[in-house]
């Protein structure tokens, strides 16, 4: 009798990251998650900076490519039609976050206590090397703060990348958003259905927006108007 084995699909949405590109993809490929298989899965977002000539020329992994700028959002809602993982994270294509956190994120999971899991930057154990651009980090605050008080459940991080799924689950729940607005919709979504988040901590390296940071203030707006209208709505 063949045994299948436990299979991790990594979703990692990628645009405008030629510069942070390879390096994080060595990191995740190199990362020791034990005896669990790695599916990784790479959409490019219309990049315009070399990147996409860059993931041309990968072969070993799934690679798809959007015919035009659609936003964060729509990338990952690709990556989770082509995963055939059994557990889902999302990787960001720069290096703010450590894949060495995957092992330790996905065992709630596989020992089947829990069927999300976020790291978070703000625990107290988090290896966060600064709070990065200040308006970043008090909006994020802000709408971890609005979200625990919508859904009646404490969140630290709402807004960050690493997040764990059960494919099962994840695959259950309709998603509309296209921009950054994917973050709350899965967050709203998840726990109006009363299942429990874990949160755990994590290393964060965060970078400025001279090297490449994308979010706006006007993605914050735009984040908690999804938090309040899926409070509401389905």
């Amino acid at each position: 009798m063949v045994i299948k084995k436990t299979k991790l699909s990594i979703i990692m949405p990628v645009y405008n990251e030629k510069d942070t590109l390879l390096k994080i993809l060595k990191k995740v490929e190199l990362v020791d998650i034990g005896d669990i298989e790695k599916e990784i899965i790479i959409i490019d977002d219309y990049s315009n900076d070399g990147t996409t000539q860059l993931l041309k020329t990968i072969k070993k992994h799934k690679v798809y490519f959007h015919s035009e700028n659609k936003g964060k959002g729509a990338a990952i809602k690709l990556g989770l039609k082509k995963a055939t993982g059994d557990l889902i994270i999302i990787q960001d294509a720069d290096l703010e976050y450590d894949p060495n956190d995957y092992k330790k994120l996905i065992q709630p999971i596989i020992q089947k206590k829990f069927k999300v899991v976020y790291g978070s930057r703000f625990l107290k154990n988090s290896k966060n090397s600064s709070k990065g651009n200040i308006k970043y980090y008090f909006g994020n605050k802000m709408l971890s703060f609005f979200t625990s008080i919508l859904y009646f459940n404490k969140i630290t991080d709402m807004e960050t990348c690493y997040k764990v799924f059960d494919v099962k689950l994840i695959k259950s729940i309709k998603l509309n958003a296209d921009k950054f607005d994917f973050e709350p919709e899965i967050t709203s979504k998840i726990l109006k259905r009363r299942i429990k988040i874990l949160e755990m901590p994590v290393s964060y390296n965060p970078r400025k927006v001279n090297e490449g940071k994308k979010i706006k203030i006007k993605d914050g707006f735009a984040a908690l108007f999804t938090l309040i209208k899926y409070r509401f709505m389905d």
